[in-house]
């Protein structure tokens, strides 16, 4: 059960944020900050503003950066789906949540999308979300079966699978397989096969082989990237991941909507309030009441360091002042 869950995952990263924000922590105890720090994983918010090696570290770490992207940029799709944007905007986007997070995957997402078209074409929010959650969430499988498709292209008989062996974040440049002829590709009971066998193997997650088996059984012939089209289209595999709604439900979130306006009617409070004549009116301004998401620690450290270096800049203006 440990080893399914990840726990030694994120007893490790428990134990390395608590060594590096000990002075904070220590106001407050050991005990309140494991207890944060394992209801922020079950809530999905620890991976905000983390490096991308530890986004994808995990299951449960792709799956709730999956969800908070589509939570925090939902209404980009809004709008009747006129709000298109290129790989580039969407990198940017993705880069507010993970720095580091690599050009190579949304890359490789949006050439789902657009078939090997131009990379700078426009793409509407929900088409390129289904498309990075394949990607980014079957990344070492997709890696594999790019491979098994080559092989079945050149008609060779891929029986030693290949499956990553490593998951540190350098993802290789897949090579695109030649799917100038949408209609060549290879058999594709023959490629389900190879993609059955693929999946008893692997050790990294895999769409449910009963749902590819029923994708691949309607047609007679299949191309690589027909079939990651396939798979960011089918809701029954979005459900089995369980990051994101059915497609319908994709602009709405009750629970975001309920917190936003909770935010707007608070502003709209204080705006008709009047001006704030002194420091005690501004001491008597409402609390916001609504529950604190936990944030990762390292932002904590990185502010505290904000704090000071801000606190040094005041000090440098005082004294030129006198």
């Amino acid at each position: 059960f440990a080893a399914q869950r990840h726990v030694l995952t994120y007893m490790e990263d428990a134990v390395s944020q608590l060594l590096e924000n000990r002075e904070d922590i220590s106001q407050y105890g050991i005990a309140r900050f494991f207890t944060e720090y394992f209801n922020s994983v079950r809530q999905g918010t620890h991976i905000l503003f983390r490096e991308f090696s530890f986004v994808q570290a995990t299951p449960h770490n792709r799956a709730s950066f999956l969800r908070t992207f589509w939570r925090c940029f939902r209404t980009v799709g809004k709008n009747g789906g006129k709000n298109l944007l290129t790989a580039q905007e969407y990198h940017c986007l993705l880069q507010l949540l993970c720095p580091d997070f690599p050009m190579e995957l949304t890359q490789k997402a949006a050439r789902i999308v657009l078939m090997d078209d131009a990379m700078d074409c426009l793409m509407s929010f929900s088409d390129f979300l289904f498309a990075f959650q394949i990607q980014f969430y079957y990344s070492e499988f997709l890696e594999s079966v790019a491979a098994i498709y080559q092989d079945l292209l050149a008609g060779k008989n891929p029986n030693t699978v290949i499956v990553p062996t490593s998951s540190s974040g350098q993802h290789r440049q897949r090579q695109p397989p030649n799917d100038c002829n949408p209609l060549e590709g290879v058999e594709a009971s023959l490629f389900y096969q190879c993609l059955e066998s693929l999946c008893d193997r692997s050790k990294y997650s895999c769409p449910p082989s009963a749902l590819v088996k029923e994708m691949l059984s309607s047609v007679q012939r299949m191309t690589f990237y027909g079939f990651l089209m396939a798979l960011a289209k089918d809701q029954g595999i979005n459900r089995a991941l369980g990051a994101l709604p059915d497609k319908g439900d994709l602009f709405l979130d009750p629970a975001m909507d309920q917190e936003l306006e909770k935010l707007v009617a608070q502003v709209s409070g204080l705006s008709v309030s009047g001006p704030a004549s002194s420091s005690a009116d501004t001491a008597n301004m409402p609390v916001r009441n609504s529950p604190r998401i936990n944030s990762p620690w390292k932002p904590l450290h990185h502010r505290r360091k904000m704090d000071a270096e801000s606190e040094g800049s005041n000090e440098e203006t005082d004294s030129s002042e006198n």
